[in-house]
């Protein structure tokens, strides 16, 4: 069933965080079915690919941690040669002109790095070119943002969505992505770790606006994505 969005109102920012294993990503992938003339922006994946570039160059984590900060993550960012582009309505992010795979992005070794790091790397920059590729790809499209600190990144979002889910739903749903390749004990492990930093960032942070979404229930992606966008209404 379509989302009663129509595309001749004013086009939408749809904020979308959520706690690390809840979906969100498959989420924000199937609400591109849903919503008309919508494209995805996800900012975690550009972030993903800066990390994925800087453990790829062989630096150490607890080395980039304590060398992140008062380091400007745009301007490592250009270093890197790290872009993003919109292909088939989804992100892309590529590194000196070649694409970055999706599984690499999503590895946990990236995932990792990306709580640790954005966790104490100067991001004040590397915020505002968001908000301004926002602002940009808002002039013509409906934005799914997905991500963190995005009430910080924009804050004008039209809506702003926590998905979340148990710990152990999380686990499973996991441990189905790495099809059982890692134990449930350390992906379990990996999750309370990534989530116990991202709450000292204040990632996982409700605002006045914001949805909580609990999708431990859902069986489907579909299912899951209803539950975002009956909350969703037209202006």
């Amino acid at each position: 069933m379509k989302s009663n969005i129509d595309r001749k109102m004013n086009n939408l920012v749809i904020g979308i965080e959520g706690h690390v294993g809840a979906g969100k990503t498959a989420i924000c992938k199937e609400l591109l079915n849903q919503i008309p003339n919508s494209i995805l922006l996800q900012g975690g994946n550009l972030y993903r690919g800066i990390a994925y570039a800087l453990l790829r160059s062989g630096a150490n984590l607890e080395e980039l941690k304590q060398n992140m900060k008062q380091t400007d993550i745009k301007q490592i960012m250009e270093k890197l040669k790290i872009q993003i582009a919109i292909e088939n309505r989804d992100t892309v992010i590529y590194m000196d002109g070649k694409k970055i795979e999706e599984e690499l992005l999503q590895s946990t070794a990236s995932s990792l790095a990306v709580s640790e790091i954005s966790n104490v790397a100067d991001n004040q920059n590397f915020y505002l070119f968001g908000r301004t590729l926002i602002e940009q790809f808002k002039e013509r499209f409906h934005v799914i943002v997905s991500g963190r600190d995005l009430m910080k990144i924009y804050p004008d979002l039209d809506y702003h969505f926590l998905v979340t889910a148990s710990l152990e739903e999380r686990v499973r749903r996991k441990c189905i992505k790495y099809n059982d390749t890692i134990s449930q004990e350390e992906v379990r492990q990996n999750i309370i770790q990534r989530d116990k930093v991202q709450e000292q960032s204040g990632y996982y942070r409700q605002y006045e606006n914001t949805i909580l979404v609990d999708v431990t229930n859902c069986e489907t992606v579909e299912e899951s994505a209803k539950e975002v966008l009956k909350h969703i209404k037209e202006v």
